[in-house]
């Protein structure tokens, strides 16, 4: 029996027919998604090179040893830089190119935080010696910050860079075991150079915090270690995460370096041995804040990914009742899959678009910080604080929701999705651990609280002054603030109508965090025990859905037709509904959801106030239903950059599931390799227990 009859026609004419009743234009879609036509055109363009590329083949990728993954990592790096010349991409094509990859690379390191920070801090002495070569990657860097012992709280870094004015040098030393640079991608085996976040201690011995510092780590001869330096690779990863990068450890024996090798666009030492301090206390934060800007686009495409796969698999998977055409319907199709699905793809959308516009506020914040203007820095880090641990939280839940509701075959390697969560799972801890930076998200908002209050108490400004003077993180506070009638603002009475308003949701978010940043301001004596918890998530997702209003505003100047704005709108305003079932605690605790008086000669309401917000959740994922494939087909992804066997555009999932079963290397043989030895003794050995048994 052929492969095609034994695995029958169905998944094709049921993936066709989801794509006929889709009534939205792909093509537009996809490009505002993808910021326009000509930009999605090019990026496919980019795609298509590498994919056929056979240094980028996928087959057999699952079977390999993590030292096989890490060299061939390494011929995809040298291959990508090849392109580059061949076909003049820029290097946004290559950040592009990196991420259609799927796999992070040993050189990502270098792009994402090595680089940047270097062009951004470095003094025009360093740059003149060395800005070519980092851009050109005549040397591989890494970035030095996380410690065995310390990560998150930078400042209790133990690594020390002592200045030495008789020789005008630093010394780089690691004073103990914990204070040994761990964790660092590219350090093991890759990177000759690296910047190294480092405690400054000035020649009278006192300690002025942490400062960047580049240092060359290996010869550019043979590639081995310079004297004083000690570095290895950490091992492997969770779940066999990053398996392709040498994230590594690193310990300095008192290495010197010289004095302008300090990253002193901001600070610096004089030849004396004064220290000159920044513009910004955190001014060298620069290079996690473009981390944290670029995590956000990650996490929307990461989950993009993931929902892709999940949906197109739940679309041609039949399971369970009877539908009309006498098969089993499809599981898209069932309330208690599309409910978990939906809100998914929603966040998918919002993050990508949220993403783009992060990347444009750190990039504002860049420019000005180069003129010595350092206004933007304190609301960009307030933001991207947040932002990441939002972002990174929900899409680390979303693989696993998406995962989970593939059923059984959403275990297998095959289907794809395991390996994307593998690779995002760390993104909750690195570039600060969210619980951590929760507080800073709280420490922002009490800032801005106390200003709002005591400008207020002054009455020195009216009240529209004083609203237009918070920073959009903190926005929402503006609702604390009396009415001009000196009358106190309430939230908004609830009609069923109300949850299709997206006006109405954004102001129910943003009374939530300004009510919940009142309460821990009272009670900051003595807090409730995830008090900070909730008022970060619930600063962010105000902070979020203005965002959101925005999004929604654009859409009305978009090049897509009025019918598909309609159901970008409608993704969008699931969005602001999930946001908020999801924190319902929040919501009830401070009585928002608010309802007109009951006329007693109605039919009885629900005893549960959240019913009519559940049931336009449903409402809204009935309408999306038959836009699912449309709206997921729009993020543009190849079957090679997906790389799952239940998430292939045509939708044959069994045939690509089986034929994926058969590259294993254990059935390459009948009989397995350790049965003489293994297998053969255990059965001879129970069968002669059997029949003493009988005896």
């Amino acid at each position: 029996m052929s492969h095609s009859t034994q695995f029958g026609t169905q998944n094709l004419s049921d993936m066709q027919s989801a794509r006929n009743r889709a009534s939205v234009d792909i093509a537009s879609i996809r490009a505002y998604l993808h910021d326009g036509r000509e930009t999605w055109e090019h990026k496919y363009s980019i795609v298509s090179v590498i994919s056929k590329d056979p240094i980028f083949d996928v087959t057999g990728k699952d079977f390999t040893t993590r030292s096989q993954r890490y060299r061939s990592a390494l011929a995809r790096m040298r291959r990508i830089y090849e392109l580059q010349e061949e076909h003049d991409w820029t290097n946004l094509d290559i950040l592009f190119a990196l991420l259609a990859i799927g796999e992070t690379l040993p050189i990502h390191l270098h792009n994402v935080a090595f680089e940047p920070v270097f062009l951004a801090q470095a003094s025009k002495e360093l740059l003149k010696e060395y800005a070519d070569l980092v851009i050109h990657r005549g040397i591989l860097g890494c970035y030095l910050q996380t410690e065995l012992g310390h990560g998150t709280n930078v400042g209790a870094l133990e690594t020390t860079a002592t200045y030495l004015p008789d020789t005008q040098e630093f010394e780089l030393h690691s004073p103990t075991m914990t204070s040994s640079k761990w964790w660092i991608g590219a350090l093991g085996k890759t990177a000759t150079h690296g910047v190294v976040q480092a405690k400054l201690i000035l020649p009278d011995g006192t300690d002025v915090g942490p400062h960047l510092f580049f240092v060359q780590l290996r010869s550019l001869d043979d590639h081995t270690l310079l004297p004083g330096i000690t570095t290895g690779d950490i091992g492997p990863k969770a779940m066999a995460g990053y398996s392709a990068v040498d994230n590594g450890f690193a310990r300095f024996n008192r290495v010197r370096i010289p004095k302008w090798h300090m990253l002193s666009k901001f600070s610096h030492v004089t030849e004396d041995g004064r220290y000159v301090r920044p513009l910004h206390a955190k001014i060298s934060y620069g290079g996690m804040l473009y981390i944290r800007s670029g995590m956000i686009t990650g996490a929307g495409w990461s989950t993009a990914k993931a929902i892709t796969i999940a949906i197109r698999y739940a679309t041609v998977r039949r399971q369970g009742t009877i539908g009309s055409d006498g098969l089993e319907l499809p599981v898209i199709q069932y309330p208690s899959v599309n409910v978990r699905l939906f809100p998914i793809l929603a966040r998918a959308y919002v993050f990508i678009e949220l993403g783009r516009a992060m990347v444009r506020s750190f990039a504002e914040m860049s420019e000005r910080l180069a003129t010595g203007d350092a206004s933007l820095l304190a609301e960009v880090h307030a933001t991207t604080s947040g932002l990441k641990v939002l972002c990174s939280s929900a899409s680390v839940q979303d693989m696993e929701t998406a995962r989970r509701s593939m059923g059984g075959h959403g275990y297998s390697a095959f289907a794809g999705i395991g390996r994307h969560y593998a690779e995002s799972l760390p993104s909750v801890t690195y570039e600060g651990e969210n619980y951590v930076l929760d507080q800073q998200v709280v420490r922002a908002a009490l800032k801005a609280f106390t200003m709002l209050f005591k400008n207020a108490n002054s009455q020195r400004q009216k009240t529209s002054e004083l609203a237009s003077s918070l920073p959009p993180s903190s926005a929402y506070l503006r609702l604390l603030l009396p009415e001009p009638d000196n009358s106190q603002p309430e939230p908004p009475i609830l009609l069923e109508a109300s949850w299709f308003d997206p006006s109405v949701l954004i102001t129910l978010l943003e009374w939530r965090a300004s009510l919940l940043v009142h309460e821990i301001a009272q009670t900051s004596h003595s807090p409730d025990a995830t008090i900070y918890q909730r008022v970060s998530k619930a600063s962010t997702e105000a902070f979020v859905a203005g965002r959101v209003g925005e999004m929604l505003a654009l859409l009305r100047e978009s090049e897509m037709s009025t019918k598909d704005q309609e159901v970008v709108r409608r993704l969008y305003i699931l969005y602001l509904l999930t946001t908020i079932e999801a924190s319902l605690t929040d919501f009830l605790s401070f009585g928002l959801l608010r309802f007109p008086p009951h006329d007693s000669r109605e039919l009885p309401r629900s005893r549960d106030p959240a019913r009519t917000l559940r049931l336009a959740i449903l409402r809204l994922c009935e309408d999306l239903l038959p836009e699912a494939i449309g709206l997921t087909d729009a993020f543009g992804f190849t079957d090679w950059e997906l790389d799952s066997a239940l998430g292939v555009y045509d939708g044959q999932v069994y045939k690509a599931l089986w034929e994926q079963a058969q590259t294993e290397p254990l059935n390459q043989t009948e009989v397995p390799e350790g049965y003489e030895e293994f297998i053969k003794p255990l059965l001879l050995r129970g069968q002669r227990l059997a029949r003493a048994a009988k005896l």
